[in-house]
């Protein structure tokens, strides 16, 4: 039986950071209840996870499982009219999370499975993220923008093909 080093079982299986933290958003993503996008967003700073964060309506607020989505009944387009929706964005959440508990955010990473809208962008400038990785696309060119001129550095990590690229 031929043996397995370390260092091929790492290069082989072994997810690097991005990998590892994105995967974990999308775990997180799995408590979504919005019926049109389920998003997941983790606040990481020096390799630990600071907040976690999915889309879903305030505690105490019946979710769109149970009451449906009103920006799907009026066939709203995604990513307009974010005041129709009964949830907050995974980003949102984060934030709010380490608000809550009085963890600082400065100078963190957040990653999320789609890239944030420009209401989560303002908020992540605000909140002091430095860097957001992501896993996929999302079509708000403002957010884009205003990571730029803000110099907040975006990177899409693709699955796929395990390769890098930045936005």
């Amino acid at each position: 039986m031929k043996k397995i080093t370390r260092k091929k079982i790492e290069k082989d299986t072994r997810p690097n950071w991005d990998e590892y933290f994105l995967q974990i958003a999308s775990t997180v993503a799995g408590r979504s209840t919005c019926l049109r996008r389920r998003v997941g967003a983790l606040i990481v700073k020096e390799r630990r996870i600071l907040a976690t964060g999915y889309n879903g309506t305030p505690k105490n607020i019946r979710h769109c499982l149970e009451v449906g989505c009103l920006r799907q009944k009026l066939a709203v387009p995604s990513g307009e009219r974010h005041e129709l929706c009964r949830g907050l964005h995974a980003e949102q959440n984060a934030i709010i999370q380490a608000a809550l508990y009085g963890t600082p955010v400065k100078g963190s990473v957040m990653y999320v499975t789609n890239h944030p809208c420009i209401i989560c962008a303002k908020m992540m400038i605000n909140a002091g993220v430095s860097e957001v990785i992501i896993a996929d696309a999302y079509p708000d060119e403002k957010a884009k923008e205003f990571f730029k001129e803000a110099g907040i550095r975006v990177r899409t990590v693709n699955k796929d093909s395990n390769k890098k690229r930045q936005n």
